[in-house]
């Protein structure tokens, strides 16, 4: 119950800060620059200058908005090509990761075995973690080319310093929510793709203890005996016989001797 909560959770969450990322690609105000001063004692006159990833506007006082499309792909800048490829990349990435998780969640009713939903899960959440971060990178350039500008001290003549909009700070939020659904995803079937290794009990506590490499291979009554030696070149020497055994070997009854005995009588 509490990995079917959680998966749920990461699946909302996601799909929120996938929903942020793609609203913000279609709204305006990206950046915005105000111009305002007094015309005479009683006219102000206010003009907005604002920019998005597909045209730049101008809204005068009376409200009235004329825009320019961008041109075609190849003469847009770079830096706005660089924030559209990004973007999209994230999206894509996104999609399959949405379907991935919907495929490997507990609470669905297709993606096979356990073991199988499992693997689509972990699958889905680095897809959805890779399009988080790719996201992040895409407006942290459109952030650094608005900083570069807003901060110059040598600016252009005619040059507007322009200062950040809305649609920046909600998609990082929908990016951080991206990432913060992949790590729930991830650690409901982490341990279960990849799980721990293999502990050996104790006996005589009954509790778990590391076993070194080398004394994995031996059962429990030969590890405690001196392990066998090999040297010089590859001659196995074994450990000998002990005590015990040239005590057997001494009372052992070989046919020979019973029949000297028998010959004496």
């Amino acid at each position: 119950m509490r990995k079917r909560l959680v998966q749920v959770c990461g699946f909302l969450a996601s799909s929120l800060g996938w929903l942020f990322v793609l609203v913000t690609m279609a709204m305006d105000f990206w950046r915005i620059s105000q111009i305002g001063g007094q015309g005479g004692s009683w006219i102000i006159k206010v003009a907005w200058y604002w920019s998005n990833l597909w045209k730049d506007c101008y809204t005068d006082s009376t409200a009235v908005t004329n825009c320019r499309d961008f041109p075609v792909l190849w003469s847009v800048a770079a830096y706005v090509q660089g924030v559209r490829g990004l973007l999209m990349c994230g999206l894509t990435l996104g999609f399959f990761g949405v379907v991935c998780c919907f495929a490997g969640m507990e609470c669905t009713y297709i993606g096979g075995a356990t073991k199988t939903k499992d693997k689509f899960l972990l699958a889905g959440s680095v897809f959805h973690f890779v399009g988080g971060v790719s996201d992040i990178a895409g407006y942290c350039l459109y952030i650094n080319r608005v900083a570069r500008n807003a901060f110059t001290l040598n600016l252009q003549p005619g040059a507007l310093r322009y200062d950040l909009g809305n649609p920046i700070f909600l998609g990082l939020v929908g990016s951080f929510l991206i990432l913060f659904g992949a790590v729930l995803y991830a650690i409901t079937v982490f341990r279960v793709v990849y799980p721990k290794r293999t502990e050996n009990v104790n006996v005589y506590g009954g509790t778990r203890t590391y076993m070194a490499p080398g004394t994995r291979g031996r059962s429990l009554y030969t590890g405690y005996y001196r392990p066998s030696r090999v040297q010089g070149g590859g001659t196995y020497y074994g450990q000998g016989r002990s005590n015990s055994s040239r005590v057997s070997n001494l009372s052992r009854t070989t046919p020979e001797r019973q029949s000297q005995r028998d010959a004496f009588v």
